[in-house]
């Protein structure tokens, strides 16, 4: 199996291929964790392969070009991400630093000649942190890309692309894993340490194995029993739950963005939570209650990610919940 659990995108791609109607450019969405940057990798080594029919979205494994691959190394092959401390994707990385602009830069190198297959590939990886400057920047390469280039963008969902990106690519949604599929990983992988413990996690992860390694850390699963004492409880201590999740926040170390992202995870938690139970019981009187949660809980993760006050976000953010309200305020 090229991919577990996205059997729609292997078979799409496959007629596309045999049908010679590979498109320039390709926006990938869905969750994190569940093989969108994997499944880039694999169609273009399957792309260089010198040996196999790139129709059949397979690859030799001992060509040049699939050792280079396997090595991390293949010139024609091009990646760009998130640079360690960023919150965006940066204008140098398109176009070059100031002092070599439009002389470096992934749109520059696009448009080289193959050094060695017969087109190049671009993974553009955290598409979702395009400003529109930067996007802009790539307009020209998405409107005329070089002969034969395959840029894939990587998102999380549609919404989160910007026009300029969202109109010009062709759109493939990659589907949450299946829980048991998680839960086999997390064993196989050592991520959770015990069978009972993979279980909850994959039934609270939502199909992504991103967010079910992050919550198998040991202070992030201790944070989750905490919080689901508290919301236990019949009356909501909307106090102690901000203060518990303030606190690990605030030890995710000295600098900004580390803590905003715990912030993030802690609401994460609870959002889960409150979506498993609506799973478990859908019809039940508290369904409403259940969704104006959630929904309090994605407004409040987007907060933080558009740099609201962390503290004000959660302690507005268990108000709410302990008011069972839809609230989606902006402190």
């Amino acid at each position: 199996m090229i991919l577990d659990g996205q059997d729609h995108v292997v078979d799409r791609f496959s007629q596309i291929l045999a049908g010679g109607r590979l498109a320039s450019t390709y926006l990938f969405v869905g969750p994190g964790g569940v093989g969108k940057r994997l499944f880039a990798r694999h169609l273009a080594k399957a792309l260089f392969c010198l040996r196999t029919d790139p129709t059949a979205l397979d690859a030799c494994g001992d060509c040049q070009s699939c050792l280079l691959m396997a090595a991390g190394n293949h010139p024609d092959l091009l990646e760009i991400g998130l640079r360690k401390e960023k919150r965006s994707l940066l204008l140098e990385q398109f176009i070059g630093p100031k002092e070599r602009r439009f002389r470096e830069g992934l749109c520059h190198d696009l448009a080289l000649k193959p050094s060695l297959a017969s087109r190049r590939v671009a993974i553009i990886d955290h598409a979702d942190t395009f400003s529109a400057e930067t996007a802009n920047c790539l307009l020209k390469t998405l409107e005329e890309p070089p002969p034969g280039a395959l840029l894939i963008l990587i998102g999380t969902s549609e919404a989160r692309q910007l026009p300029t990106i969202r109109s010009r690519a062709q759109v493939l949604r990659f589907s949450p894993l299946p829980s048991n599929k998680v839960e086999q990983i997390l064993l196989e992988q050592k991520i959770a340490g015990s069978p009972s413990m993979a279980h909850d996690i994959a039934q609270l992860a939502g199909g992504s194995l991103d967010q079910a390694r992050e919550m198998a850390r040991e202070d992030l699963w201790e944070l989750r029993s905490a919080c689901l004492q508290l919301l236990s409880q019949p009356a909501l201590d909307s106090v102690a739950l901000a203060t518990r999740v303030h606190e690990f926040s605030q030890n995710a170390g000295k600098e900004a963005p580390p803590r905003r992202a715990a912030l993030i995870a802690a609401i994460g938690l609870c959002r889960e939570h409150f979506r498993q139970q609506l799973r478990s019981n859908p019809d039940s009187a508290a369904a409403s209650v259940l969704m104006a949660r959630i929904d309090r809980c994605l407004s409040a993760e987007q907060q933080v990610d558009r740099n609201a006050h962390p503290q004000t976000v959660t302690q507005c953010w268990a108000d709410d919940l302990a008011k069972g309200e839809r609230g989606v305020g902006h402190p």
